[in-house]
């Protein structure tokens, strides 16, 4: 087997499943994002993965027109490969995951088959301060915010 001489890094500027209550750090306007992102690749970061937010709750949001809203900045100030996400949330029809994607036609975008691996209970179950009625985990049924979607 050939070894890599190269590395190549991807940065998640907001997940999918992370919250505000969570860390005031995570960016939700596109402002933010696009700050971000961009930061992210004069790190070093040779692809930047995307995932939009109402700019008001920092809620997930899979809605084309927000993706629009910080996209062409970040192509304006970085090289970097632009990797949107289809992983919307549960509930969301494979429609509703696809739109940003076939709206924008990136370099890339992510093939998500489920979400079965996000459960994020236990750090869930420590936190009792949400500041969005979105956020709020039932502890009781286990469910992570994709879910409350």
């Amino acid at each position: 087997m050939r070894r890599a001489d190269r590395v190549i890094i991807t940065c998640a500027i907001t997940g999918g499943i992370h919250t505000p209550s969570m860390s005031p750090y995570l960016p939700i306007t596109p402002s933010q994002i696009a700050a971000e992102s961009v930061a992210a690749a004069e790190a070093g970061a040779a692809i930047i993965h995307l995932h939009a937010r109402d700019p008001e709750t920092g809620k997930p949001d899979q809605t084309p027109r927000r993706f629009l809203e910080f996209l062409p900045q970040i192509t304006r100030e970085t090289d970097a490969i632009l990797n949107i996400t289809t992983g919307g949330g549960l509930g969301m029809t494979l429609d509703q995951r696809l739109a940003p994607a076939l709206a924008t036609a990136p370099e890339i975008a992510s093939m998500n088959m489920g979400s079965f691996n996000f459960n994020i209970s236990a750090a869930a179950d420590k936190r009792t301060d949400w500041r969005h009625a979105w956020e709020a985990i039932s502890t009781t049924s286990r469910t992570s915010p994709i879910a409350a979607w």
